[in-house]
This record gives C-alpha cells, sequence and structure tokens, in this order.
C-alpha cells in the first residue's frame, strides 16, 4: 500500500457543524481509519489545513487533535504546499469571497450550503469553477441519513404506487438566550448576517425532494418571526430581523404536492427532530433522522370519526419498521469520501455547483414568495456554454 497526501484546507471548522460534522466525524474520522484506500493500492491521507479567524481557537483546536498545519490568513493556506482542496464551513455571508478565491487558486472546492447569498452568485461560482477546471461539490448531508435512504429505497422498489403527496416537519425550540442559552448563534436570526430559516432549510429541502421523490416545480412559502427580540452570546438584546419559521407548499413534478414546516419556535411531539411522511396510492412512510415506517394498503386500517368517544386503537402500533438492511455510517463522512474519491480518481459525482445553486435557487424564490404572498415557478436551471443559467 502507498500513502497519497491530499492537503484539505478547512476553513470555518471553530463553529460547531464544521467542527463536530466536518472535521471530527468526517476527516479525521477517516484518519483515524487509516486513510481512505482507493482500490488500486493507494490510501488517500486527508491531511487538514485550518484557517479561520481566532489564532486562539485554532491553535487549541490544532493541540487538541494533534494537527500542525492551522493559519488566519486564507492566502497562506491556499499557498500551502499540500493544500488541492478548499472546504468552507463559514457564515454564509464570507462564503463567496472565499470560494472565489480558492477556484483563482486553482483548488478544488467543497462548501457547506446555501453556496451563496443569491441565485447569479450561486451561478456564477458554478460557471467559474467549471472555466477553471476545477472539481466542486456541495454537502447534501440529508441524502445519506439512514431514514432517507431507507425512505428512498421504498420509492425506488415502487412501493407507494402512485405518490400523491409529501408531509415534512422539521423544527426545535431554540430558547431565546435570556433564561437559558440558545442552541443556535445569533446570527442565524439577523437576515443581515445571511441569517433565516429560508435561506438555510430551502437549499436542503430542494435536494431532499428532488433526490428522493421527485423534482420541484412550485414553491409558494409564508414566513414568521415568531420571537421578534433574542438575547446573543454575550447577553444583549438584540432584534430578530430574520425568518425563525417558515410553512411552504411545493407542488412536484408529476402532480404531487408537498408540504414541509420548518421552525425554530416549535416544541417537538414527533419521534425526530425531522419527518417526511409520503403518501401513495399503495402504501405510506414516515422517515425520521434513522428510522423509517410504513403501511401497505393491505394493511391500512378503517378508522372511523366520532368524537363522542374515546380512541380504542392506537394508530401508531399499526405501522412496521423498514429494516435496516446495512450498516449506516456517518452521512457527511460518506459524501466526504465520495468526493475525495472524485477529486483523486475522477469518479462521477453529481452534487456539484449547479446542484448547489439549485438550493439557492430555492431559498431565493421562497423568500420572494413569502414577500408577495405568492405562488412561484421554480424554473430549470441547465448549463449552456459551459454557464450555468435559468430557463
Amino acid at each position: 500500500m502507498s500513502h497519497r497526501v491530499i492537503g484539505v484546507v478547512m476553513n470555518g471548522v471553530t463553529g460547531r457543524m464544521g467542527y463536530r460534522q466536518h472535521l471530527v466525524r468526517s476527516i479525521l474520522a477517516i484518519r483515524e481509519r487509516g486513510g481512505l484506500p482507493l482500490g488500486d493500492g493507494t490510501v488517500l491521507w486527508p491531511e487538514p489545513i485550518l484557517v479561520g479567524r481566532s489564532a486562539h481557537k485554532l491553535k487549541g483546536l490544532a493541540g487538541r487533535h494533534g494537527l500542525t498545519h492551522w493559519t488566519t490568513s486564507l492566502e497562506e493556506a491556499l499557498a500551502h504546499p499540500l493544500a488541492e482542496i478548499y472546504f468552507d464551513a463559514q457564515v454564509t455571508t464570507a462564503r463567496e469571497d472565499a470560494l472565489r478565491r480558492a477556484i483563482a487558486a486553482g483548488k478544488h472546492v467543497y462548501t457547506e450550503k446555501p453556496t451563496a447569498e443569491s441565485l447569479d452568485a450561486a451561478l456564477d461560482l458554478s460557471a467559474l469553477a467549471r472555466a477553471a477546471g476545477v472539481r466542486n461539490g456541495v454537502v447534501q448531508d440529508k441524502l445519506f441519513l439512514p431514514g432517507l435512504l431507507k425512505l428512498k429505497r421504498l420509492v425506488d422498489g415502487g412501493f407507494f404506487g402512485r405518490i400523491l403527496s409529501v408531509r415534512g416537519e422539521f423544527g426545535y425550540w431554540v430558547f431565546e438566550g435570556d433564561w437559558q442559552e440558545a442552541q443556535r448563534p445569533s446570527w442565524n436570526y439577523r437576515a443581515e448576517d445571511g441569517g433565516g430559516m429560508i435561506l438555510d432549510m430551502f437549499p436542503h429541502w430542494r435536494y431532499v425532494l428532488d433526490n428522493v421523490i421527485a423534482p420541484v416545480r412550485s414553491v409558494y412559502a409564508h414566513s414568521a418571526t415568531h420571537i421578534p427580540r433574542r438575547v446573543d452570546e454575550r447577553g444583549r438584546v438584540y432584534e430578530a430581523t430574520a425568518d425563525d419559521a417558515v410553512y411552504g407548499i411545493f407542488e412536484l413534478e408529476g402532480g404531487i404536492t408537498a408540504q414541509i414546516n420548518s421552525s425554530w419556535a416549535v416544541r417537538v411531539d414527533r419521534d425526530e427532530l425531522v419527518e417526511f411522511q409520503i403518501d401513495g396510492t399503495e402504501g405510506s412512510a414516515v422517515a425520521g433522522l434513522r428510522n423509517c415506517r410504513f403501511q401497505h394498503r393491505s394493511a391500512t386500517p378503517k378508522p372511523v370519526w366520532n368524537p363522542d368517544l374515546p380512541v380504542t386503537e392506537s394508530f401508531r402500533d399499526q405501522w412496521q419498521q423498514v429494516p435496516d438492511n446495512g450498516v449506516f455510517d456517518n452521512g457527511f463522512k460518506i459524501q466526504w469520501e465520495l468526493f475525495l474519491r472524485h477529486v483523486a480518481l475522477d469518479e462521477p459525482y453529481r452534487w456539484d455547483l449547479l446542484e448547489g445553486a439549485k438550493g439557492v435557487q430555492l431559498a431565493e424564490l421562497g423568500l420572494r414568495s413569502a414577500r408577495e404572498g405568492r405562488r412561484l415557478d421554480v424554473p430549470l436551471l441547465t448549463v449552456d456554454s459551459g454557464r450555468p443559467r435559468s430557463v
């Protein structure tokens, strides 16, 4: 076995998601398993090059995990002799500029979403990467969740017959920050800092709906800022200028209706923090992060509406669990491995910056729909003469 070291510039890993999911549970987890075997006798060894604004945080993080490469200069990180890939998990407002600089430096880019604050910028990033000939990818982690993999298995197997509708529920109560510390950073609730539920979650719902069920063709969104004032990390009261909840209705290809509620001001009364239900002529299924239960047409009960009598049957017990039929690894790590193989071996990789632009497109249309109070069509995005455009 020969080892090939590949430097990965990681920007934004002092944040919660960048640190836990991308550094610890993906890149460091790959290293702990001895690297990524490529199947040709070569083992790929990812070498993190940490970059961020706080030297104190970076030094502490590097020391905690025995890492040697860190800097507060993006230029220095991109110029590192090992650097081949640039990864971005920064706040949305800082992402576009950093990605442009990485592409200009000839680095392959892999990034969290949304890829930019506007569709034009997201499409321009895709065009720049294509013109530069660099490989590019966007994190679409929920496609690799065990629950959604099981749901996709049912869709691909024709279990539902004709799919009629989709219902999604996502969210939890994020404390205001006064009497209990908030679980999410304060910038999430300031529009001027790139915060907001639509911008955060519609890119997720775009790739989930497109890839698991059917392409999105129209959107209607109603947004709200249910908690108008919050307390930030320093104990200061601030005005919440971004939406903290959105109630969306999407028309999918084939006449399928999807409804997804997303809220940081809801108390959870479901098995998991996100759940999707598909109803079809032949059966229904409900998927969460890990589990998926189903009910076939032949086993569907016949409830009768009678508000004068107590319910005597347990509806939840009338569903069956989809078996695991395999071992599920961390979804972020799985996608990292796919992208690393894409870079090292040129294996096909479909979740590129154009796919990321589709998520930005839906977020932009969702924000416009909420402002204007009307349904909007979702135009197809294509690549024309090497430059993505909306048609």
